[in-house]
């Protein structure tokens, strides 16, 4: 498997992106939390509290994924392709209406976190393609090993 060191090096690379916006995330929405115009609205007070929670499952879901191909690529027997942290699963939206109210640090921190859920979702999209395609290339090329 040629392009498992590859594979290897953008886990690592994702799983630090991953960890720095979770601390980042973590910093900005306790910040947020102590504004003025936050503390006046209790609306904006529970808006500001499940967009803390939607962004942070976000990034567990991340990490959590990634964790589990860094034990998969250290050959770990527990980090099968059936656990559930294999699968990135479906998104959490944030709810952007409600964000237009947060500052725009908070705004930017939000979005990265839903493209860098997306962008896992991809890799893990061509990964899993790339596995399903090995039995068929496989099977192609003892068919042409045959001719």
């Amino acid at each position: 498997m040629a392009a498992q060191p590859v594979q290897r090096a953008q886990v690592e690379n994702l799983y630090v992106e991953a960890m720095l916006l979770a601390d980042e995330a973590h910093a900005a929405f306790r910040a947020h939390r102590d504004f003025e115009a936050v503390a006046r609205d209790p609306i904006l007070q529970v808006g500001l509290a499940c967009e803390s929670l939607k962004t942070t499952t976000r990034l567990m879901h991340i990490i959590a994924w990634l964790l589990h191909r860094r034990a998969m690529f250290a050959g770990d027997p527990g980090a099968g392709p059936e656990d559930s942290a294999a699968h990135i699963g479906a998104p959490v939206p944030a709810d952007h209406a409600l964000c237009a109210h947060f500052d725009d640090n908070l705004q930017r921190i939000v979005a990265a976190s839903e493209r860098l859920f997306d962008r896992i979702a991809r890799i893990e999209a061509g990964w899993t393609a790339d596995e399903a395609a090995r039995p068929v290339q496989a099977l192609l090329a003892q068919l042409e090993a045959r001719l």
